[in-house]
């Protein structure tokens, strides 16, 4: 091979290699596209979950949003050893709650367009609920009293009183738990539902109509859907004012009945969407907020999640308290 057809060797073997490389990026770049239904809309069905310990707003010791690998690795080896302290509360004669065969809230920080998250709040910069002074921020102070009130059932969560999931787990926003952070999309012609482990909630989001009137405040709110592209976009209002605060150990939220929720449903590959919300009510909040989360696909099938109204767990709760103001009660006659 003389010096000529080396060089249009090379130059073919190069160009060649060229070419291949373009064609391998254009189709890694290429967007993922859904599957679709059998009556032609984009496929979200499946067992999904958003197990995680990253929790909605950022908590104090993180300064940032996105941690580094080995950041990411000192945050999830504290959240094992508070996993493993949770089982020592025998041991500090504290009956506690549940002990932490019964927790499953995930081992990983959430992973986001490839970034590892502190928070699910990307707006405001700051990962915090932009709660105003005169609204939000009393609303919250009032919550959190109520969950130190055991004066009767009424003022107890609905969580405890297995009425809807709580921590927000059914939504909107829908928020990982300490436990049962499984969902299951079932889609039928101008329906999508979720069905929510915790706490057996059913989200029915009807797609296309408008909402009833004010008055009318379903668990849940009023969901209505339509299609953008492969997204799902959801628009839920007439919330329901005994949903305003929930809590839970990794979240505590008031969410005022007036919001608008908007939240977004893309499946990004055959085993992953990308769940998008944000909150609007000028008066509670100081400006719109907005959350990402990622839901991963899991394996079934989803067991039924055995939480009664009226079960033995409230009045315990209740006959605890009235013991306690008892004791109180004797200790302060004692004292005169």
């Amino acid at each position: 091979m003389n010096a000529v057809t080396r060089a249009v060797a090379r130059g073919l073997a190069l160009a060649l290699t060229t070419a291949g490389v373009a064609a391998a990026q254009t189709q890694a770049a290429k967007p993922y596209h859904a599957s679709r239904t059998e009556f032609g809309d984009p496929d979200l069905q499946g067992l999904w979950t958003n197990a995680s310990i990253t929790r909605l707003e950022r908590p104090a010791w993180a300064s940032k949003l996105v941690l580094t690998p080995e950041e990411a690795a000192v945050a999830e080896a504290k959240s094992k050893e508070w996993l493993a302290d949770n089982d020592k509360a025998a041991e500090r004669n504290d009956v506690g709650g549940y002990n932490s065969f019964w927790l499953d809230p995930g081992s990983k920080l959430g992973v986001v367009n490839g970034e590892i998250r502190t928070s699910w709040i990307v707006d405001p910069p700051t990962g915090r609920i932009p709660y105003s002074p005169e609204g939000g921020r009393a609303a919250m102070a009032t919550g959190m009293r109520q969950v130190r009130d055991f004066s009767g059932p009424e003022v107890r969560s609905l969580g405890e009183r297995c009425i809807v999931g709580y921590g927000s787990t059914g939504g909107p926003p829908m928020l990982n738990v300490l436990y049962n952070n499984n969902y299951q999309i079932v889609q039928s012609p101008g329906y999508v539902v979720i069905v929510v482990e915790m706490n057996h909630d059913a989200r029915i989001v009807r797609l296309g109509g408008t909402h009833p009137p004010a008055n009318v405040t379903p668990w849940m709110g009023d969901s209505v859907g339509h299609w953008e592209g492969d997204t799902l976009v959801v628009e839920t209002t007439n919330l329901n004012p005994g949903q305003a605060f929930t809590a839970d150990i990794l979240h505590q939220i008031y969410l005022a009945p007036a919001s608008r929720v908007t939240e977004r449903f893309t499946r990004v590959s055959d085993r992953d969407i990308l769940y998008e919300f944000k909150v609007e009510e000028p008066h509670a909040y100081t400006q719109t907020w907005r959350g990402e989360i990622p839901m991963h696909a899991t394996k079934g099938p989803m067991y039924e999640y055995a939480c009664h109204e009226g079960n033995y767990a409230l009045a315990d709760i209740l006959a605890g308290a009235r013991e306690q103001e008892k004791t109180a009660a004797l200790a302060a006659k004692g004292q005169k």
